[in-house]
């Protein structure tokens, strides 16, 4: 296995509680645009297999609407992106994946290093801007999450946060933080501060995050959420739609947490990428392509952007109606796709920190 990262079944788990409010959303966002392709629902019956490692609840929502659009029939095959990975590699030419849809940009560079993926068509690559799809163009940046630090205000003021991701391993910090480490999401983070300041400070860093996370270490984000939103824990770090998803579940009056940024562009402050691929093995590859130019379109981009996934839409000049942030108003560090690579670097670094 190239990765290990727990937790994310209880993701699942936690995504079927939105899928009554994403359907409704999603026929709000797609009923128009369904109404004119009701005619196009003629596709002989045509299937193809989707493998996810994104949340159900986005994947729900844009599969349906997909499949109302086009007649194509989604046969989706959920678990966590990096245990996809390799079994995509295992199965190689017989695998029966079509199209492979991810959390995190890692899983596809992994991919796309192995040769597996096909190329995506120039036209939907050209919804997306250049910067957040894969630079060999063979899978397509969909959505994005940028990191921050979750906090309640009753156990830490937000003037005594930590201002950069290394402060966060400060000895002041002990029995303060939160940490869900074998998160795959994690790992970007700790590939931009290895980038930035080398594999030997970022070993020293992790072996700081351990330390101030005992007795708080967290299978998953939900639950990091939800332990300093309860008060359990003063801090953490985690992707920004994990808050606003805790604050549409329980309500302003439940909601006891924060958010806050880092420094702008400090490596800790980081955008992923979430993407799709065509697998080179499907045998529907004409399909899986009206797929990927599907979660590329207007149409794709509005679900993604009215729904409370909270991810940020990024293709076809569509912007996120939620409350949060604006994108292009965050402030990010600079890391690029390839520098954020397949995330190896990354997980050997918490493999030999024993965070995995």
């Amino acid at each position: 296995m190239r990765r290990t990262a727990p937790g994310k079944q209880r993701k699942r788990q936690a995504g079927r509680r939105w899928r009554a409010g994403l359907a409704v959303a999603a026929i709000l966002a797609a009923g128009p645009m369904l109404a004119a392709c009701g005619s196009a629902a003629t596709a002989d019956s045509i299937a193809i297999t989707l493998y996810s490692g994104q949340h159900v609840q986005t994947t729900d929502s844009l599969v349906s609407a997909f499949e109302k659009a086009t007649g194509i029939t989604v046969n989706v095959r959920s678990d966590d992106e990096d245990t996809l990975a390799d079994q995509i590699v295992a199965e190689g030419n017989r695998s029966p994946a079509d199209v492979f849809f991810t959390e995190n940009s890692q899983a596809l560079e992994f991919l796309q290093e192995k040769g597996l993926l096909a190329a995506v068509a120039p036209s939907t690559l050209a919804e997306t801007p250049a910067r957040y799809d894969s630079p060999q163009g063979d899978w397509l940046g969909v959505s994005a999450r940028v990191s921050v630090l979750i906090y309640n205000p009753s156990l830490i003021s937000k003037s005594q946060l930590p201002a950069t991701v290394l402060q966060m391993a400060n000895p002041k910090y002990r029995g303060k933080l939160a940490l869900a480490a074998g998160e795959t999401d994690f790992q970007p983070v700790v590939t931009s501060v290895a980038r930035t300041y080398g594999q030997a400070t970022a070993l020293s860093w992790l072996a700081g995050l351990k330390a101030n996370a005992a007795g708080h270490m967290l299978p998953d984000n939900e639950t990091l959420a939800d332990e300093v939103n309860r008060g359990q824990a003063a801090f953490g770090l985690l992707n920004q739609y994990y808050w606003y998803r805790l604050r549409a579940e329980v309500g302003t009056a439940g909601t006891h947490s924060q958010i806050a940024f880092f420094a702008p562009h400090d490596p800790g402050y980081v955008v992923d990428i979430s993407g799709a691929a065509v697998l080179k093995s499907s045998k529907q590859q004409a399909a899986a392509e009206k797929f990927l130019a599907f979660l590329a379109s207007k149409q794709g981009q509005e679900i993604i952007g009215h729904s409370i996934s909270f991810e940020y839409p990024i293709a076809s000049g569509v912007t996120t109606v939620q409350p949060e942030t604006p994108f292009d108003q965050l402030q990010p560090n600079s890391i690029t796709i390839p520098e954020l690579s397949d995330g190896s670097t990354a997980v050997a670094l918490l493999r030999k920190a024993g965070l995995l």
